[in-house]
C-alpha cells in the first residue's frame, strides 16, 4: 500500500522546523537568551488561551451565580499571572503575587464546588482558609524580598517563601485529591477534566518549586515546559465547560485529535528546546553544530512519524479507546459514508468503487473488494486499491450470508469449523483479508465486500458490527438503486421498439388494406386499361412502401432525418389522391400551388393515415374530399373530410390521439396519433371537429414557405 503523507501533520513539521531553525540562526549558541524566547512564546500562548477562554465564559452569562463569577475571576487571573512570566520574568516579585493571587482564586472555585467534608473530619472551610492563608504568605514573602535586608535575612526570606510556597500546592492537591473523589461519587465527566487540568498544572508548578530550591540551575527548564503546559491546561479547561452537571464530558473525536496533536506538538517542541539547551550548555565550542543536528533530526524524525499511516491509525485507535464511550463519531463517519457515495462530482469513480470505499473508510481499511449476486453465487465487480481482480464465492457461502446476514471476521472464521467449510479457499489463505460485510436489501443479498486487513491490527467488536451492518444495508440500497435504474432504461428501450413496431404494423395493415382493395376490384375492371394504369402505380407506391418499412424494422434506424424544405401541397395531394383512385374515390379542391414549410414524406405519411382513417369511417362509394386553401393565420390549412359515423365529443377529447385507443374493432390506434405527432415534428398544428353519424374534418395548419405568400396572393 502506498504511504499517505497528511498535509497538515507535514505542514505543521516543517513550520516547526523552520521556526526553532530561525532561533537558532538568530540567537547562535545564546542559550539562555532562547530559553527565555521560548518561556515567553509558551507563556503568551497560555495568556491567550485563559483570556480567550475567560471573554468567552463572561459573554456566555455565568457570571450570573457565584460559582461562574469564581470561575471567570481565576481565568482571569491566571491569564495575568501568565502574562506576567512572559513580559516581566518568573522570578521578580510582580509574578510571585499574581501566582498567589492565581492559587486563591481556584481554591476559592474549589471551595464553591464542594459543599461540607465528610463525617469525622475538619471542617473543609478550615482547610480551605488555611491553604489560603499559607499561600499568601508566600506572596507576603515574596513582596518582603524587596526591601534592603542584608544577605543572611535576604537567603533565609528566599528559604521560606520556597516552603510556604511548597506547602500552599502541596495543600492545594490535597483539597484536588477530595474534589476528585467527589467527582467519581457524582460520575462528572466536566469535573474529571476541571481536576486533571488544576492537577497538571499545581503538579508541575510543585517541580518547578522544588527544582528552585534542590537545584536552581535547572528551573529554566522545566519554565519551558510549564509554558506550552498551561496551553494544554486551557484547552481541558475549555473542554470541561462543555457540559455540566452530572452529564459527561463529550469532545468530538474532531477536536479531541486536534486538542492531541497540539499537546504532542507543544511537548515535542519543549523537549527539543530542553535537548537543545542542554547541548549548548555541554558542547562548549560544539553547541551550535549539536543543536542544529538537534533541530533538524527532530524534525526529520516528525515528518517521518506523521507521514505514516500505521502511526496515524495507532493514534485514532488510542484516542477512541481511552478517551470515547465509544469507537466512532457516528455523525462524522456517516457524513463521510454519503458524502462518498451521494456525492460522486465530476471524474469520480464508478458507483461500486465508491461503495468498496465508502465501506472500508469506517473501518481504516486500505483496500475492498465488491462482489454482486450473480446465479446464485457472488462474482467480483469492483476493487478499491485490491491487489487483483478478486475471485467469485459459491452459492454456499452466498446463501449462509443472505439467511444469516452475519458480518463474518475472516479471523474467528479461519478458526471456527462451522464457517471454515464455507469460505472459499481464496479467502482463506489471503492473510490481508480481515471481514466480509454482507450487502442485504430487505431479504435478498445484493452482494459483499471484503475488506483488506487495517494498518493496526484488531479484531472486530461490537461496535464494528453494528456501524457495517447498517453501512452495508445502506450501500446494498445504492446497488439496488442503481440495479433498478438500469432495468428502467432497458424498458424504456424495449418500449421505443414496441412503439415503434406498433407503428410499422399500423403502416403495413394500411398497405394491405390498399393492396387489398386492388385486389377486389381487379375482379371487376380487369379488361378496363384505366384501371390497370392505377393498379401499377398503387402497386408500385405500395412496394416502395413495404422497403421503407422494411428499413425501419431494425432496432436502430440508420435513415438520416428528412430535411425541412418549402412542399407544394396541392400537388401532393392529388398524388395521394390518384393512388387511392382504385380504391375508393378521393376529391381535391384547392388550385395551386400552395408552397408550405414541410418534410414531404413525413407530410405525405401523416395526410396517408388521415385519408385511411376517412377511408375506414366512410361508406361505400362516399367521397372523402381533401380540401387546400388559405387559413386565418396566414398559413395554409390541408383538410382531409368524410362524411362517416364520426366520433363522440368524449372520444375526441380524451382517447383519439392516445396510442392504442381505436373507436374500429380491429383498428391499432396509432394513425391520428402518429399523424399528430409528424406534425408537431414539422412545427405545424393539427386540429379535429367531429359529430357522430355526420362525419369528421381533420385539419392540418403549416406556415407558408419565403416569398410564397405573396404569389399565392395574387394567384387568389
Amino acid at each position: 500500500m502506498a504511504v499517505r503523507i497528511s498535509l497538515r501533520s507535514g505542514f505543521i513539521g516543517v513550520l516547526l522546523a523552520l521556526r526553532l531553525s530561525a532561533f537558532l540562526t538568530m540567537q547562535a549558541i545564546d542559550g539562555g537568551t532562547m530559553t527565555a524566547i521560548l518561556i515567553l512564546w509558551g507563556h503568551a500562548l497560555a495568556a491567550l488561551l485563559f483570556g480567550a477562554l475567560g471573554l468567552a465564559e463572561w459573554r456566555r452569562g455565568v457570571t450570573d451565580r457565584w460559582s461562574g463569577r469564581a470561575f471567570v475571576a481565576a481565568l482571569a487571573l491566571t491569564a495575568l499571572w501568565a502574562l506576567a512570566v512572559a513580559g516581566i520574568d518568573s522570578r521578580d516579585v510582580s509574578t510571585h503575587l499574581a501566582e498567589a493571587a492565581r492559587n486563591i482564586a481556584w481554591l476559592c472555585l474549589m471551595a464553591a464546588s464542594v459543599k461540607r467534608a465528610r463525617a469525622g473530619h475538619v471542617p473543609l472551610a478550615a482547610l480551605y482558609a488555611v491553604v489560603m492563608l499559607v499561600t499568601a504568605a508566600a506572596g507576603m514573602v515574596a513582596l518582603l524580598e524587596r526591601a534592603p535586608f542584608d544577605g543572611d535575612m535576604l537567603i533565609a526570606l528566599a528559604i521560606a517563601r520556597h516552603m510556604l510556597r511548597m506547602m500552599a500546592i502541596a495543600g492545594a492537591l490535597l483539597l484536588l485529591s477530595h474534589v476528585a473523589q467527589a467527582t467519581e461519587a457524582a460520575r462528572s465527566g466536566a469535573r474529571r477534566l476541571f481536576v486533571l487540568a488544576l492537577a497538571v498544572m499545581w503538579g508541575l508548578d510543585l517541580g518547578v518549586a522544588v527544582m528552585a530550591f534542590v537545584h536552581p540551575g535547572w528551573t529554566g527548564m522545566l519554565v519551558v515546559v510549564r509554558g506550552p503546559v498551561m496551553a494544554a491546561v486551557a484547552l481541558l479547561l475549555a473542554a470541561s465547560t462543555t457540559q455540566s452537571g452530572a452529564a459527561p464530558a463529550t469532545v468530538s473525536r474532531t477536536v479531541a485529535m486536534q486538542l492531541l496533536v497540539v499537546a504532542a506538538l507543544l511537548l515535542y517542541a519543549g523537549a527539543t528546546a530542553l535537548a537543545a539547551n542542554l547541548a549548548g550548555a555541554i558542547a562548549g565550542g560544539q553547541a551550535r553544530a549539536a543543536q542544529t543536528a538537534i533541530v533538524f533530526g527532530a524534525t526529520a524524525a516528525l515528518l517521518a512519524l506523521v507521514s505514516t499511516p500505521w502511526l496515524r491509525a495507532w493514534m485514532r485507535v488510542k484516542v477512541a479507546k481511552h478517551l470515547f464511550s465509544h469507537r466512532y463519531d457516528y455523525r462524522i463517519e456517516w457524513q463521510r459514508f454519503t458524502a462518498t457515495l451521494g456525492v460522486p462530482g465530476d471524474g469520480a469513480a464508478p458507483l461500486g468503487t465508491r461503495i468498496v470505499k465508502a465501506v472500508a473508510d469506517l473501518t481504516d481499511s486500505p483496500a475492498g473488494l465488491l462482489l454482486v449476486a450473480d446465479g446464485g453465487g457472488l462474482a467480483p465487480a469492483a476493487g478499491w486499491r485490491w491487489a487483483d481482480g478478486g475471485q467469485a464465492m459459491e452459492a454456499g457461502f452466498a446463501q449462509h450470508l443472505a439467511s444469516t446476514g452475519r458480518i463474518v471476521s475472516l479471523d474467528e472464521a479461519r478458526v471456527e469449523t462451522g464457517e471454515t467449510t464455507m469460505l472459499p479457499a481464496w479467502l482463506m489463505t489471503d492473510r490481508d483479508a480481515w471481514a466480509v460485510v454482507p450487502l442485504i436489501h430487505g431479504d435478498d443479498l445484493a452482494g459483499a465486500i471484503v475488506l483488506a486487513r487495517p494498518p493496526v491490527d484488531r479484531s472486530l467488536d461490537w461496535e464494528d458490527f453494528d456501524l457495517l451492518r447498517v453501512a452495508g444495508r445502506q450501500a446494498a440500497s445504492y446497488l439496488a438503486e442503481d440495479r433498478a435504474h438500469a432495468a428502467l432504461a432497458d424498458a424504456r428501450r424495449f418500449d421505443e421498439f414496441n412503439r415503434r413496431f406498433a407503428f410499422l404494423m399500423h403502416d403495413i395493415k394500411n398497405v394491405a388494406s390498399q393492396l387489398t382493395l386492388v385486389a377486389r376490384n381487379a375482379e371487376r375492371h380487369a379488361d378496363n386499361p384505366d384501371f390497370r394504369a392505377d393498379m401499377v402505380v398503387t402497386l408500385r407506391d405500395s412496394a416502395a412502401r413495404m422497403t421503407t418499412l422494411l428499413a425501419r424494422l431494425g432496432q436502430h434506424d440508420g435513415a438520416r432525418p428528412e430535411a425541412t424544405q418549402p412542399v407544394d401541397a396541392v400537388a401532393l395531394v392529388r398524388r395521394i389522391a390518384a393512388n387511392w383512385r382504385a380504391k375508393h374515390r378521393i376529391d381535391v379542391v384547392g388550385e395551386g400551388p400552395a408552397i408550405v414549410v414541410a418534410q414531404p414524406g413525413r407530410l405525405e405519411q401523416a395526410l396517408c393515415h388521415l385519408v385511411q382513417n376517412a377511408v375506414e369511417a366512410s361508406a361505400a362509394g362516399a367521397a372523402v374530399t381533401i380540401a387546400v386553401q388559405r387559413d386565418d393565420r396566414g398559413g395554409v390549412a390541408i383538410e382531409v373530410i368524410d362524411t362517416g359515423c364520426g366520433m363522440a365529443p368524449g372520444f375526441v377529447r380524451d382517447q383519439l390521439f392516445r396510442p392504442f385507443a381505436s373507436s374500429k374493432p380491429d383498428g391499432f390506434g396509432i394513425g391520428a396519433y402518429e399523424a399528430r405527432q409528424l406534425v408537431r415534428a414539422m412545427g405545424g398544428e393539427m386540429d379535429v371537429e367531429s359529430r357522430e353519424e355526420e362525419g369528421t374534418r381533420f385539419r392540418i395548419r403549416l406556415p407558408i414557405a419565403g416569398d410564397a405568400a405573396a404569389a399565392m396572393e395574387q394567384a387568389a
